[in-house]
C-alpha cells in the first residue's frame, strides 16, 4: 500500500475567460518510508494539488488517498495520517507556543504528550520560547512553531509545502536534521521547494510539474544522469557571442553552458577565446538538478 496515491487527479475552475485546468490528469504513488520531491515553476499546480491532498479543495475527478484512506470519503482518517507544513505564517497569537502545541494535539485527541511536544520544542530549537506568546516570535520563529504543529501526532506521512522560505540558515540545518531522522524513522515526506539544491540533497526521487502535467517523474540520481553530464562554470562582466549567449545560463556574472564530454568543453572555451572574453573562476563540473529543472521545463511537452 502506498503511503500517498494520486490516481489521474483533475483541478478545473470556470472563470470569465472560460475553464483554467489546473490540474490534468496527475498520477503517481509515493511509497511508505520515502522522501519525495514535488517540483515546478510557479502556477504548475503544486499548492492544489497538496490542497486536495489535504482536503482543502476537492479534485474535479480523480481520486487520492493517504495510507490507504481516501481523501473525501475517508476525511478524518486521512487527515489524521498527515502533517502539513503549509507555506503561509498562519498563528493564533492569543497563545504561548506550548499552548500552541497542546491545543494543537487535542485537534487529534492526544493527551499527556507533553513529552514529545518537549522534545519538538528541543529539535527545532525553540526551548527557550515555549513560554512566548505566538505574537511575539519572530518569521523565522513562526515557521519553527508550524513545523512544530505538523508533527506533534507524529503523523506517518509529513507534507513540506515551501518550509524553508525566506528562513536563515540556522533553521533550514536544524530543519532537514530532524525530517531527514523522522524519515529514517520510517515517516514518509513529501516535500516542495524552488531549493532546488534541497531537493537534490534529500530526494531519492522527483516528480516534476508544469501546467498541471507531470512531465518528470524517476529517481533523483537517473534525472541527474539523463542530462548533459558537465557544465562549465565561469565569471564575465563581458557579453557572450551570439552563439554562445543562446545556450547559456546566466546568473548576474555567472555563466553556465552544458558540455556533453571534453570535446565540446574545448569547442566552448575555443569560442570564447576567440571572441575576446575574459573569463575568471573558471570550473568544470556536473550538471545539478537545476540544470535538470530547467532542461525539463524548457523542453517538456507531457
Amino acid at each position: 500500500m502506498p503511503a500517498v496515491s494520486f490516481q489521474d487527479v483533475c483541478k478545473t475552475y470556470a472563470g470569465a475567460r472560460g475553464t483554467l485546468r489546473a490540474l490534468d490528469g496527475v498520477r503517481f504513488d509515493i511509497a511508505q518510508g520515502e522522501f519525495f520531491g514535488l517540483l515546478g515553476p510557479n502556477g504548475a499546480g503544486k499548492t492544489t494539488l497538496i490542497s486536495i491532498l489535504a482536503g482543502l479543495t476537492r479534485a474535479s475527478s480523480g481520486r487520492v488517498t493517504v495510507m490507504g484512506h481516501d481523501v473525501v470519503a475517508d476525511y478524518a482518517a486521512a487527515r489524521k495520517a498527515l502533517g502539513i507544513v503549509p507555506q503561509e505564517l498562519v498563528f493564533d497569537p492569543f497563545f504561548s507556543v506550548r499552548e500552541t502545541l497542546r491545543i494543537q494535539s487535542g485537534y487529534f485527541g492526544l493527551k499527556h504528550n507533553d513529552a514529545w511536544i518537549d522534545e519538538l520544542l528541543q529539535e527545532l530549537g525553540l526551548a527557550d520560547k515555549a513560554g512566548a506568546n505566538m505574537r511575539q516570535l519572530s518569521g523565522g520563529m513562526k515557521r519553527r512553531v508550524l513545523v512544530a504543529q505538523a508533527l506533534v501526532h507524529r503523523p506517518p506521512v509529513i507534507v513540506l509545502d515551501e518550509p524553508t522560505a525566506g528562513v536563515d540558515v540556522e533553521l533550514r540545518q536544524t530543519l532537514w536534521q530532524f525530517i531527514a531522522r523522522l524519515n529514517r524513522e520510517g515517516h514518509t515526506v513529501l516535500l516542495t521547494t524552488h531549493y532546488l539544491e534541497e531537493a537534490e540533497a534529500l530526494c531519492s526521487r522527483i516528480a516534476m510539474l508544469k501546467q498541471g502535467r507531470v512531465v518528470a517523474l524517476d529517481r533523483t540520481a537517473n534525472l541527474l544522469a539523463g542530462t548533459a553530464s558537465t557544465m562549465l562554470r565561469f565569471k564575465t562582466d563581458q557579453p557572450l557571442p551570439a552563439a554562445l549567449a543562446g545556450q547559456a545560463r546566466v546568473t548576474g556574472r555567472i555563466v553556465q553552458l552544458k558540455a556533453h564530454d571534453a570535446a565540446e568543453v574545448e569547442t566552448l572555451l575555443a569560442a570564447l577565446r576567440a571572441a575576446q572574453v575574459k573569463v575568471e573562476d573558471l570550473e568544470i563540473g556536473r550538471a545539478d538538478l537545476e540544470d535538470v529543472f530547467l532542461e525539463i521545463m524548457q523542453g517538456a511537452t507531457a
